[in-house]
């Protein structure tokens, strides 16, 4: 059986408290309030609601950490070190559309800076889907795992076997045209491509085995950095499309198991050679 440290029960604890509000809401969709951020980006009085709660818990357990949440920006700590990247709902226009895909993403990030430069880090993350009761989590050095079993990435070798998740970039985000360009790639060559709309459960997926890969421009911290620590604790490759490690300052990512991770990477930066 899996045991948590300390660090990941004040993480589960906060997201088990913050989930009810989302449940609450999720069954009474049709009478929340809505506001638009953008195109295709929505505020909810469940996703404002979301994030109080998780800051208030983490911050009770860790007060000299940071944040860097979703809606509120950049929360400075005492500790420069450690900085909280949450999620409060991932998945939320499936959310507002009643479409049961939705998560709670909280990632703990160890910042360095030596010399002029700053190292960012992951040391511990989470993904919770509330209707399912899916608790994804894992610690660097210590493994993934959802609820209390490991997690290992799929060990499939062929990428025509293999599904692919991404996910359709908004008006405001990726050229369409590249993206159109990766997709008609990998659907030339992969066994399926998916859209599920939750950038952290599409990583965790890929960490469970159920996803052979994902890929997605345009992404925030946020969005990535649980997933990110999943992928890699389940023995999986995480970089930049191009192939480069700052995932978190570009937004692009590329995740899949050691196998399939070079030959996806081919496939899309061949799609978009010349652009």
């Amino acid at each position: 059986m899996a045991v948590k440290s300390a660090l990941v029960n004040v993480m589960e604890k906060a997201a088990r408290k913050a989930a009810r509000g989302l449940l609450h809401d999720f069954g009474e969709v049709e009478q929340l309030q809505v506001s638009t951020k953008g195109p295709a980006d929505f505020v909810t009085t469940a996703d404002l609601k979301a994030e109080e709660v998780l800051v208030g818990e983490l911050g009770r357990a860790r007060p000299d950490f940071g944040f860097l949440v979703e809606e509120s920006g950049e929360i400075p700590g005492a500790d420069p070190a450690h900085r909280w990247l949450v999620d409060p709902l991932d998945g939320t226009t499936n959310f507002l559309h009643g479409i049961p895909h939705f998560c709670i993403s909280i990632a703990l990030e160890r910042i360095e800076v030596s010399a002029g430069k700053t190292r960012r880090e992951i040391t511990a993350g989470l993904v919770f889907d509330p209707l399912r009761n899916e608790l994804f989590w894992g610690e660097k050095g210590v493994g993934a795992f959802v609820n209390d079993r490991r997690l290992r990435v799929s060990a499939r070798s062929r990428l025509s076997e293999a599904v692919i998740a991404t996910s359709i970039p908004v008006q405001n985000r990726t050229p369409h045209d590249v993206f159109l360009a990766q997709l008609s790639a990998v659907m030339a060559v992969a066994s399926g491509v998916l859209r599920q709309g939750a950038a952290a459960l599409d990583l965790a997926y890929v960490a469970a085995g159920r996803y052979d890969g994902f890929w997605e421009m345009g992404l925030n911290a946020w969005d990535i950095g649980a997933g990110i620590l999943l992928v890699r604790e389940a023995g999986g490759y995480v970089t930049e499309i191009e192939g480069g490690n700052g995932m978190l300052e570009s937004g692009s990512v590329l995740a899949a198991s050691d196998r399939l991770h070079p030959e996806i990477g081919k496939v899309l930066r061949a799609a978009t050679a010349g652009r």
